[in-house]
């Protein structure tokens, strides 16, 4: 079967004010497409340039994967009947999450660079879907109960230290490598419900949104503090 890939019904922004001005260069286009699968998403990449992201194969189930120069290697968390993986670190560290089979709960996970998979959920709640991972090792991403509006919060994981954002609908989706700015998305329930990006800066909150946009999400942000996401 052939391999598909799918363009979202929003477009993509680049927020190079936030920081220096992005380089002005031509860009080159490499496919990214797991061998067999009918769907590739590619999520995350490090500094060198090892990719991460999921796949669907023929049968429909959903795994993780990573791409080193041009040898894909799979990732299914142990005993899972879904496997996601969304950030990669500097050392080659992934995060993702996974889910077990007969359990409707989603749960985080880190897989070192050695090949041990960690559990890693946020302490107390039924659902943990991890983003991104530094080089130092903190994570970001969320955790969420019974829904994923009201009970969702942006989530920081660093050693045996959880800390939540007291935003609700928020999701942390990256950082800075020295943890100053973490970038996101959230519903305003002041705005009617809007999809809003924002910036988490020193722990100051700064919402945005690309001008004339009905959502706006941020997705990443580098060191020079460039931000990229989507709109509507």
């Amino acid at each position: 079967m052939a391999n598909k890939r799918v363009m979202l019904a929003v477009t993509c922004f680049l927020a190079s004010g936030l920081g220096a001005r992005a380089d002005e260069r031509p860009f080159a286009f490499t496919a990214v497409d797991f061998p067999g699968a009918v769907f590739t998403t590619a999520f995350g990449i490090n500094a060198q340039g090892e990719v991460v992201g999921n796949y669907r194969d023929v049968a429909g189930r959903a795994h993780g994967f990573v791409l080193s120069g041009e040898t894909f290697r799979s990732i299914d968390f142990p005993g899972s009947v879904s496997t996601d993986s969304r950030g990669i670190s500097p050392a080659g560290d992934v995060v993702g999450s996974y889910r077990p089979a007969g359990e409707p709960n989603t749960h985080g996970y880190v897989l070192t660079r050695h090949g041990e998979f960690l559990p890693t959920d946020f302490p107390g709640h039924l659902n943990t879907i991890l983003q991104r991972i530094a080089p130092d090792g903190t994570i970001v991403g969320c955790y969420h109960d019974t829904d994923t509006m009201g009970t969702m919060h942006g989530i920081v994981i660093t050693g045996e230290d959880a800390t939540a954002f007291d935003m609700p609908a928020s999701m942390h989706n990256g950082m800075t490598p020295d943890l100053s700015m973490i970038v996101g998305l959230y519903t305003d329930m002041e705005t009617g419900m809007k999809g809003r990006a924002y910036l988490l800066r020193n722990g100051d909150f700064v919402p945005f949104d690309v001008p004339g946009s009905t959502f706006t999400a941020g997705w990443d942000i580098n060191p020079r503090r460039d931000v990229v996401g989507i709109f509507r």
